[in-house]
């Protein structure tokens, strides 16, 4: 079983919001998932990335996989 550490989409149309998962690779986008850590809005000024630190880099060690987006925006924060 393959774990992602990914975005799933819970916006409007045209206004995209996202909540940071964890989920089986396997399930779809917006589909079943297996924790929530953060949040993620790219509309607002400079935008918005909201995470449990402690929780991701738990995730990472036990052998989550970020996505690409994911893994730049933990770079970008200084979470990885």
């Amino acid at each position: 079983m393959a774990v992602k550490i990914r975005l799933r989409r819970v916006g409007a149309k045209k206004a995209p919001f996202y909540r940071v998962v964890v989920a089986d690779s396997r399930y779809p986008r917006d589909g079943r998932f297996i924790e929530e850590i953060g949040t993620y809005n790219p509309l607002a000024e400079p935008s918005e990335f909201k995470v449990d630190a402690d929780k991701a880099k738990q995730w990472i060690a036990n052998g989550a996989q970020p996505t690409d987006t994911v893994k730049a925006l933990l770079k970008k924060n200084n979470i990885i």
